[in-house]
């Protein structure tokens, strides 16, 4: 058993990096990173995450929702505007961001909250129809999984939100999508215990890498990419969608040129989905649509392949 010191993540049993202050990967640099070869020639994989979950009007004493996803008019109970711009995303915001995904032949990787699937099968159903690819992704968007956590209650988090989607999606998923991206410690060894072969958890490259081995058993981490997710830009950071689309647009184009990458775009529908929004996320994807050269896919094929080469 490795001892947890306050103030520092545990390293794992089979190595420690010097270099690092935990133990999950060692260090690696660009120059040092595989340049992937993916199918057909691609020079770069894309795929296109869209996050669907359910907030609450009134979450559990001790939630741990993310305190910069707040309602600009300050802190209030009940807070109805706040609540149904959320729901907004999964009445209307969705389908416009399918129509655009589908309309350039894109096939969704979704991050599916078990409390969304229970309350939307219907937009479930719409997703299964197009063949999308399922990461599990928590219970609530206003109950993050955190270090508070004992250890037997964040297992049981992880692997009633794998059962939970297996039943409603008709698969087992293979990818964590953890909600607002938060992990403690030592959830990638949970996730493998759990079945799990990939998370999308740590934004530390733009290559596919191993974290682990747990127990003899590696997590692949994909890249979630945040600066151009766009929750992150266009609601948090404020930039306009005009200018998102511009980032889109021009991160794909280096990483294009760069190749041997990955490009992950990550929607929200109550965000990229309002009527405002929704021309820009057409116009950043017939930007990235029109270089040649792309392997479109999903969560699940980039994780095999990735897996593969590795």
């Amino acid at each position: 058993m490795v001892e947890h010191i306050p103030g520092k993540l545990p390293p794992t049993e089979e190595f420690r990096d010097p270099g690092m202050d935990h133990g999950h990967y060692p260090f690696r640099t660009l120059t040092e990173a595989p340049s992937f070869v993916w199918p057909n020639g691609a020079r770069i994989a894309l795929t296109v995450t869209v996050m669907l979950d359910y907030w609450e009007v009134n979450p559990p004493k001790g939630a741990s929702a993310d305190p910069r996803i707040v309602s600009p008019l300050g802190k209030f109970f009940p807070d109805w505007l706040t609540w149904s711009q959320r729901e907004y995303g999964a009445r209307v915001g969705i389908f416009r961001i399918l129509e655009a995904l589908d309309s350039f032949g894109i096939t969704p990787s979704v991050a599916l909250g078990v409390e969304a699937g229970r309350r939307y099968p219907e937009l479930v159903d719409a997703l299964i129809a197009r063949n999308a690819c399922f990461m599990a992704h928590g219970h609530f968007a206003t109950r993050r999984l955190t270090s508070r956590m004992s250890e037997a209650e964040e297992r049981d988090f992880i692997e009633t939100a794998r059962d939970a989607l297996t039943t409603m999606t008709g698969s087992r998923p293979f990818g964590w999508c953890g909600q607002d991206f938060n992990e403690s410690a030592d959830t990638p060894a949970r996730l493998v215990e759990a079945g799990f072969t990939y998370t999308t958890d740590w934004a530390n490259d733009d290559r596919p890498f191993l974290l682990g081995p747990y127990d003899g058993r590696s997590l692949l981490a994909l890249p979630p990419q945040p600066e151009w997710n766009d929750l992150e830009c266009m609601w948090l950071r404020r930039v306009s969608p005009r200018v998102w689309a511009d980032c889109v647009a021009d991160a794909f184009a280096y990483l294009h040129d760069e190749g041997g990458g990955v490009f992950n775009l990550t929607l929200h529908p109550w965000i990229a989905g309002q009527a405002h929004r929704i021309r820009w996320l057409r116009d950043g994807l017939s930007r990235v649509m029109g270089k040649q050269r792309i392997w479109v896919t999903t969560t699940d094929a980039l994780a095999t392949e990735s897996l593969r080469q590795l």
